[in-house]
């Protein structure tokens, strides 16, 4: 805030010693860290962001971005400065219309520091300019960025935002969004939301989307390049957008005869999960190399390699499980990613047995009977991995055991009244494993500190006496046809 002192002396020092609070009378930096353990620098501490509106300008034959973000936050904490995640070559910052100096410090900070000092609880509006070529930045040696043969394409847990805006990074500042992009004619550009506009103009064609709900900073995905573009309703009146690289080549077929089913299979889990909680649903397939997919809010992001082999319902499933558990709920800390992993895992196994390709309790055993006692998947503590066990299988798999744990100690309509009540408990917000337990307990009226300790904590195998109907250790169980598929759905973080 600037303030007008209209006298000399000492009597202007008072009048601008009387317009400050006294807690701002000393203003501290914010922290470069939002406080999660996993990952000690991302996001960032002081300030909250409620929207993010992004103009972005994209040549796909030199991989450059322009863009100006408006970001519009409040402060947390009387802050001198603050931090951004970011990676791409900033021009100018402004805080509240005034110019503001910045700098850069470690692997993705952009550290801004206004004209004057914020006093804890006032309306920030952040500008940044910036240009950059996003496949030419890495951090920590990785990039998050996947250059196309005719684009490129910003998808990557838990971080993709660093490449393409500037960002309080990390689930818990969720917030609302407006991406416009300008990209040349022919090509496509995708985001999240729905699609308000797209006009064209000197040889290039602008798409505005708006994200109206609050999404984590991972959760923005951001698609370019030519795309064959799908739309419809699912019975339930969800908009689904969907959209194929035009050289996905052999895929192609697998790859459409998965993702259009998203609007069915999207009724489906609302059985389960209760009323779907965005404006839209859908995927898109570009033509990338990774070996993942991933659950970008309302636009999923899908890896040709998951239908190398054929149709993959069940990777769809996966992924549109995580618009509840994990995008509409989201974790309150990395290590919580149990949540999000098991209970997409445990939506595939029930979609094999709604296929008729295996239940969800012979999915159980096989998984238990499949990893002797000494197998290291034993190890990885699903409820608190660590970072470098945060996506192994175990997570997953393991993770999707402990939830039939569950079902079979608390029954089926315990069980059922968990799933779907969850997501309501906490929309739009964020969640532990520890608030998962109690609410569950809460549900079933039941203690289950115990079974929560052996199933996601406990770093040995647990006795099939654990659990009923999980097979005993050493028993030969045949595979459900539906594991193979199940077995190569995994949307691990690569680095």
């Amino acid at each position: 805030m600037h303030r007008r002192i209209i006298a000399p002396g000492a009597l202007a020092a008072a009048s601008l010693l009387l317009a400050i609070p006294a807690s701002a009378a000393s203003p501290s930096p914010g922290a470069p860290g939002i406080g999660d353990p996993y990952y000690p620098y991302y996001g960032n501490g002081g300030y909250d962001v409620s929207h993010y509106d992004l103009r972005l300008q994209y040549q796909p034959k030199t991989d450059e971005l322009q863009g100006t973000a408006t970001i519009l936050a409040k402060t947390t904490q009387d802050l001198s400065s603050f931090d951004l995640d970011f990676l791409l070559d900033v021009s100018e910052v402004r805080v509240n219309g005034a110019k503001a100096s910045f700098t850069t410090s470690g692997q993705h900070e952009l550290v801004v520091t206004p004209k004057n000092p914020l006093a804890k609880g006032t309306a920030i509006t952040v500008v940044v300019r910036y240009s950059g070529v996003p496949s030419a930045k890495s951090a920590y040696g990785f990039t998050s960025w996947h250059r196309t043969p005719d684009g490129g394409v910003a998808a990557n847990e838990p971080e993709a935002a660093w490449w393409w805006f500037p960002s309080n990074d990390h689930p818990t500042d969720k917030a609302t969004y407006d991406v416009s992009v300008a990209v040349p004619d022919g090509t496509q550009a995708l985001s999240n939301g729905t699609l308000q506009s797209a006009s064209s103009r000197l040889g290039w064609t602008r798409y505005n989307w708006r994200q109206n709900k609050p999404q984590a900073t991972y959760l923005a995905t951001l698609a370019l390049g030519r795309f064959d573009i799908t739309t419809g309703t699912s019975d339930g009146g969800v908009p689904v957008v969907n959209a194929y690289s035009k050289d996905l080549g052999d895929t192609d077929g697998a790859a459409r005869a998965s993702v259009e089913r998203t609007g069915e299979i999207v009724d489906w889990l609302s059985g389960y999960f209760g009323p779907y909680p965005f404006s839209s649903a859908g995927g898109y397939v570009p033509n990338t190399t990774t070996g993942y997919a991933l659950e970008t809010q309302t636009r999923v992001y899908y890896s040709p390699r998951q239908f190398a082999n054929g149709s993959n319902t069940s990777v769809v499933v996966h992924e549109l499980a995580h618009q509840w558990y994990g995008d509409y709920v989201s974790l309150k800390g990395w290590k919580d990613i149990w949540i999000n992993e098991g209970f997409a895992r445990y939506a595939q196994w029930l979609w094999s047995e709604h296929e008729g390709e295996g239940t969800a309790q012979q999915l159980a055993d096989y998984v238990y009977a499949g990893h002797p006692a000494e197998d290291a998947f034993w190890t990885v503590r699903p409820g608190d991995p660590g970072p470098d066990g945060q996506f192994d299988v175990a997570v997953y798999d393991r993770g999707a055991l402990a939830i039939q744990a569950l079902r079979n100690e608390i029954g089926d309509d315990a069980f059922f009244a968990v799933l779907k009540g969850w997501p309501k408990e906490h929309a739009y917000g964020n969640a532990s494993v520890a608030d998962f337990q109690r609410y569950a307990e809460r549900v079933s009226g039941k203690p289950l500190a115990a079974l929560f300790e052996t199933w996601l904590f406990q770093p040995s195998k647990p006795a099939a006496s654990a659990a009923r109907s999980l097979a005993k250790s050493g028993t030969a169980v045949a595979p459900p046809k539906s594991w193979k598929k199940i077995e190569a759905t995994n949307d691990a973080h690569e680095h």
